[in-house]
């Protein structure tokens, strides 16, 4: 659900200061914030914002397709890894027999027979 109309989008008012006052000095500096929820007006295109996202911050160029976006979206949170190690195996590489792949080895002993009690 978006926020009502009425209401107007969310834009943390000392960053929308500093980029007013950016915009009347036609300054292009990164500005820092912290502010994720922030929605991107157009008055914050062709400046970048150094976006938190909880670990580091993270270079943002604003463009015209972003208006109407927050501003954490563009900086993810997440860092996806991958999947376990076990699919990790080369699948364009045809796999050895397993008869192939184990040296031919002594048969194991039997296990002795279990003794009766009584």
């Amino acid at each position: 659900m978006g926020r009502s109309v009425k209401k107007g989008p969310f834009v943390q008012e000392a960053l929308a200061k500093r980029v007013e006052s950016m915009n009347s000095r036609n300054e292009k500096r990164v500005i820092k914030t912290w502010s994720r929820a922030s929605t991107v007006l157009p008055e914050f295109v062709g400046h970048t914002f150094a976006v938190h996202n909880g670990n580091k911050f993270i270079p943002v160029y604003v463009t015209e397709n972003m208006v109407g976006h927050k501003l954490g979206e563009f900086a993810p949170t997440r860092l996806f890894r991958g999947h376990t190690a076990a699919k990790a195996i080369d699948k364009k590489a045809p796999a050895a027999p397993a008869a192939a792949a184990a040296p031919a080895a002594a048969p194991a002993p039997a296990a002795p027979a279990p003794r009766g009690g009584r």
